[in-house]
């Protein structure tokens, strides 16, 4: 089974998490999630993500948005 590296940047503002999700992916462990409480949160990360060529689904959980970020 494959562990997933979850980064929580619920409660954090922008770019923060930006800045966490870009640094978990760097570390080259996929799939990751990433766990943000904002719209604003959910599109920057979704827009970094997919920039560098990663492909990112979104499930909205209550109040808050877990994104999950794979390799194409």
């Amino acid at each position: 089974m494959t562990d997933i590296k979850t980064v929580d940047a619920r409660g954090l503002s922008c770019p923060q998490p930006v800045i966490l999700a870009r640094h978990a992916l760097n570390q080259g462990a996929f799939p990751v999630q990433v766990v943000v409480d904002t719209g604003t949160s959910r599109d920057n990360v979704t827009r970094m993500a997919q920039s560098l060529g990663y492909r990112v689904s979104v499930a909205a959980q209550g109040d808050q948005f877990v994104l999950t970020i794979t390799k194409e």
